[in-house]
């Protein structure tokens, strides 16, 4: 299985990915294909320069899971984490054409900020792997 190690700064988001994850189709395909009713909520990080390259190594792995999207909305794609080698949850990358490239979003069974004890600002440790 392959793996990629990120790492970011906990940045406030703009609530896209509360409505997203909110979506009953959304919810139900997490449940679904990742095995967990993920928190209402992204927790987002912008990404070290590092980090940021080799996040394009996503896009190179054999294959995402992909939730599927209804008219209207767009694809996203999602690779199984490991958050702080503490908490499974999954990235989520919505194909839009100006998705910036050093953010991530990550979705979790639980509220991330809460569990782990961050705030705006701080250091976040991850590891994505590919899809088995």
């Amino acid at each position: 299985m392959k793996a990629i190690s990120l790492q970011g700064k906990v940045s406030a988001g703009q609530g896209g990915g509360t409505k997203f994850l909110r979506l009953s189709w959304v919810q139900r395909q997490i449940i679904e294909k990742l095995g967990f009713t993920p928190f209402p909520g992204t927790l987002n990080l912008r990404l070290t320069q590092e980090s940021a390259q080799a996040r394009k190594q996503l896009g190179e792995m054999e294959k995402a899971i992909i939730i599927v999207p209804v008219k209207g909305f767009c694809c996203g794609l999602c690779y199984k984490a490991r958050i702080m080698d503490k908490i499974d949850g999954a990235v989520i990358i919505p194909q839009l054409p100006d998705y910036p490239e050093d953010l991530l979003e990550i979705i979790a069974p639980v509220y991330l900020r809460t569990a782990l004890g961050l705030r705006e600002g701080d250091e976040v440790r991850l590891t994505v792997y590919s899809p088995e």
